[in-house]
């Protein structure tokens, strides 16, 4: 999915300048963890799911906006690159669990 967003966004004709700025938007939802870990995994799992950006480029397409496409496929991007380093959808019980891995540092069991 990053790779082809990737692909995708350089068809558009839009700035890299614009792809850096906006790559790490989807994160500004993790603040909502502030609140307690049930908020923050919802604020954070409805920013990284393909939901919301694919009907924003379903949306662009539909309505013949095609700057919006460009957006769509940055968000694309990054919740693709996400899931690749191992960040999941979050679980309530806290940011390290994910639906993918627990992230954090493994603990020796032998210890």
């Amino acid at each position: 999915m990053a790779s082809l967003a990737a692909i995708l966004y350089a068809l558009t004709g839009a700035g890299w300048t614009l792809f850096a700025c906006l790559w790490l938007v989807p994160d500004v939802s993790a603040v909502a963890y502030l609140t307690g870990p049930r908020w923050g995994a919802r604020s954070y799992n409805a920013a990284h799911a393909y939901l919301a950006p694919g009907a924003l480029a379903i949306a662009a397409l539909l309505l013949h906006r095609p700057a919006l496409l460009p957006f769509a496929l940055i968000w694309f991007n990054h919740i693709g690159v996400d899931r690749l380093l191992g960040y999941g959808l979050k679980y309530s019980a806290g940011f390290g669990w994910t639906h993918l891995k627990k992230l954090g540092k493994k603990v020796d069991s032998r210890l």
